[in-house]
C-alpha cells in the first residue's frame, strides 16, 4: 500500500516552470548562443505569422478586405492612432519600428497560448533585448535630435532650486531602470499565467476536482488571451511615451 500510495504521489508531480527551459532541437548537449531551441523555433513562426498575416494576407488591398486584410489594417490603425496620439504627429516618421514590436509581442503572446507551444515572451532573454533596443534607439535619438538639450529631461525646472539637483539624480535613475521594468513587466506577467494554467492542468488528473480544474483553466485561457493583447499594449505605449520624451524632452 505505502507503495502504490507513493506512485501514486509520483505520478501527479508536476513542474509548472519546466515549460519555460529551453531546449535544444537537435541533440541533447550544451546550448550555445548557435543552437537551434525552441525558444528560437517560436520565435521564427513568430515572424512568419506576422509575415503571412500582414504581408501576405494584406496584399490584395480588396475594396471589401478579407479576415486578414481586415485584422492586419485594425493593428495598422490601432498602433498608427497610439503613436500620433501618445508620441505626436512628429513621432510617425518611426511608427514602423513602433508597429514591429506590437506585432512581434502580441503574437508571441498568442502562439504562446497554444498547445506544446512554447511563449517566447516569457523569457527575460528575449523581452530583456526588445527593452534594451528600445532604450538605446530613444536615448541616441534624444541626443541625435537635441544635442544636450536632451538632459533637459533630467532637470525638473519647474521644482525649487534647491531640491532639483536631487530630483535630477533620481530622473536620472528611474531613466536608466527604464529597461528593466519594460522587460521584467511582460516576461513577469506572461510566465505567471503560464504557469498558473500549469498547475490546474497538473490539479485536473485528480478525479474529485477535475471539473473545477478544468473550469480553472478555461477561465485562465479567456484570462491570458486579454492578457496577451494588454501586455503587447503597455509594451508599446511605453515606447511611445519614451520616444515623446527623447523628441520633447523638456519637463
Amino acid at each position: 500500500m505505502a507503495t502504490e500510495a507513493h506512485g501514486s504521489e509520483s505520478s501527479l508531480a508536476f513542474h509548472p516552470m519546466d515549460q519555460f527551459k529551453p531546449v535544444s532541437l537537435f541533440g541533447d548537449g550544451p546550448i550555445h548562443w548557435y543552437t537551434v531551441t525552441n525558444v528560437t523555433l517560436w520565435m521564427a513562426i513568430t515572424v512568419l505569422a506576422i509575415v503571412l498575416l500582414l504581408v501576405v494576407g494584406s496584399r490584395g488591398r480588396a475594396m471589401v478586405p478579407s479576415k486578414g486584410q481586415s485584422i492586419a489594417e485594425l493593428m495598422y490603425g490601432f498602433v498608427y492612432k497610439m503613436v500620433e496620439d501618445v508620441a505626436g504627429k512628429d513621432a510617425i516618421r518611426y511608427f514602423p519600428y513602433i508597429m514591429t514590436l506590437f506585432s512581434f509581442i502580441v503574437f508571441a503572446n498568442i502562439l504562446g497560448l497554444l498547445p506544446l507551444s512554447f511563449t517566447t515572451t516569457s523569457h527575460i532573454a528575449v523581452t530583456g533585448v526588445l527593452a534594451l533596443l528600445v532604450f538605446t534607439f530613444v536615448t541616441v535619438l534624444g541626443f541625435v535630435k537635441n544635442g544636450s538639450k536632451f538632459l533637459a529631461l533630467f532637470w525638473i525646472s519647474s521644482a525649487p532650486l534647491a531640491v532639483r539637483p536631487l530630483l535630477a539624480v533620481i530622473e536620472l535613475i528611474s531613466y536608466f531602470v527604464r529597461p528593466v521594468s519594460h522587460s521584467i513587466r511582460l516576461a513577469g506577467n506572461m510566465m505567471a499565467g503560464h504557469a498558473v494554467i500549469k498547475v490546474f492542468a497538473g490539479f485536473a488528473a485528480i478525479a474529485a476536482i477535475s471539473p473545477v480544474s478544468i473550469l480553472a483553466i478555461t477561465a485562465m485561457y479567456g484570462l491570458e488571451i486579454l492578457v496577451a493583447f494588454i501586455q503587447a499594449y503597455v509594451f508599446t505605449i511605453l515606447t511611445c511615451v519614451y520616444l515623446k520624451d527623447a523628441l520633447h524632452p523638456a519637463h
